[in-house]
């Protein structure tokens, strides 16, 4: 059974940081992708960023929304059974309930080619 368990997130000011994190646990697959979403109120659920794994190599492709490139950082432990997502200088805008989620296609930044999800975890950003 797979299962995705998130921690992290919280209350911080503009221009701070805040680290997310994702234990994975039951994919079996050699290749598979985690990625991070969010939502904020009254929005669609956005694609934030997301790492491929691979059993055969021992690199992990990193892809980021526009948004977000340069200010957070995706990365995982080795075998990947963790996955972080380092958030700096966050912005007012970032606010939004966090999902981790995970995938077998080879790369997608669409929430509906991901089967499983995290419980989510809220961050908020004041000004």
């Amino acid at each position: 059974q797979v299962q995705l368990v998130q921690s992290g997130g919280g209350l911080v000011q503009s221009g701070g940081s805040l680290r997310l994190s994702c234990e994975v646990s039951g994919l079996t697959a050699s290749t598979h992708l985690v990625g991070w979403f969010r939502q904020a109120p009254g929005k669609e659920r956005e694609f934030v960023a997301a790492i491929r794994r691979s059993t055969i190599w021992s690199g992990g492709t990193t892809y980021y929304a526009d948004s977000v490139k340069g200010r957070f950082t995706i990365s995982r432990d080795n075998p990947m059974n963790t996955v972080y997502l380092q958030m700096n200088s966050l912005k007012p805008e970032d606010t939004a309930l966090y999902y981790c989620a995970a995938s077998l296609t080879y790369l997608s930044r669409s929430h509906e080619d991901y089967p499983y999800w995290g419980q989510g975890t809220q961050v908020t950003v004041s000004s």
